[in-house]
């Protein structure tokens, strides 16, 4: 079907929806119609339809723009010609984008209402928020680097918690006057100096209080740890809890419900017209 003649008959489905809202009387709403002006002149009209309000009887024509940018002045001035033309029809100018200033004044000097109507783009629809809060609770496994070994050939304490501060994504946290650091371990073993080993980090965190909000520490004499920059001695293992309160809001978005957006370009007001096939 002709992109234009879509259009046409998509405003044609959303105001008979509207129309049989609020008027009481079965009122067909008609597309491509054709109507004689006092002048003579036949005038194609995208969409038309008749009503009665206390016997008296109402005309609405529609005039559909599928444009893909705002409509100017000139158009809604020819509009207004057809109108002046017919007499006592109440005009209607439907576009997808918007008008121009021109294009407004005139409309709203002359009475012609001007609206946007389309389907929903990503984030029209958004009916509501809801605010969401969570207390998160994260425990962190941290280190006290030996001095004999915080300043070497491969590694470097004061380099590293350069990077870890550039990686952070928490702008609030520094590493920099930090005494404990986390390390890239290569496994979980806390080792002495001969290599053996005398603990490991599953059992240590098996010895956690479970409910504890205070940091623990755990002091070595000779303990030694595998990390990616090689063997590290530490002095002590430190579990440090951080708990953080953060928001998140959810939007409703309500565009698979929505059909379409009609949208008065003069006052701004926006009606969501409902998708009635979706249950």
């Amino acid at each position: 079907m002709n992109p234009n003649i879509e259009y046409e008959k998509f405003t044609q489905e959303i105001y008979q929806e509207l129309v049989n809202a609020d008027v009481l009387k079965t009122t067909d709403v008609q597309h491509n119609v054709k109507l004689k002006g006092r002048s003579g002149q036949e005038h194609q009209i995208d969409v038309y339809w008749e009503y009665e309000i206390a016997g008296t009887k109402h005309k609405v024509a529609i005039e559909c723009k599928n444009y893909n940018k705002t409509v100017g002045i000139a158009k809604v001035r020819d509009f207004y010609g057809v109108l002046h033309d017919l007499n006592n029809v109440a005009g209607i100018m439907v576009t997808k984008v918007g008008y121009q200033k021109g294009a407004k004044e005139y409309a709203s000097e002359y009475g012609i209402s001007l609206k946007e109507l389309r389907t929903p783009n990503p984030g029209e629809a958004i009916i509501g928020e809801v605010e969401m809060n969570f207390d998160i609770s994260v425990r962190r496994c941290l280190f006290l680097v030996d001095a004999d070994y915080s300043e070497t050939e491969k590694f470097s304490v004061s380099k590293y918690k350069h990077i870890l501060d550039w990686m952070s994504l928490n702008n609030e946290s520094s590493w920099i006057n930090a005494t404990h650091i986390p390390l890239e371990l290569i496994d979980r073993n806390i080792i002495n100096s001969n290599g053996t080993t005398i603990t490991t980090l599953e059992k240590i965190e098996e010895e956690l209080p479970k409910d504890s909000d205070s940091d623990i520490v755990f002091k070595y004499e000779d303990a030694y740890v595998n990390t990616r920059w090689g063997k590290i001695k530490i002095n002590e293992i430190k579990y440090e809890y951080e708990y953080k309160n953060e928001k998140k809001i959810i939007a409703i978005d309500a565009q698979d419900f929505v059909k379409a957006i009609l949208k008065d370009a003069l006052n701004g007001e926006i009606k969501l017209i409902a998708n009635k096939e979706v249950r």
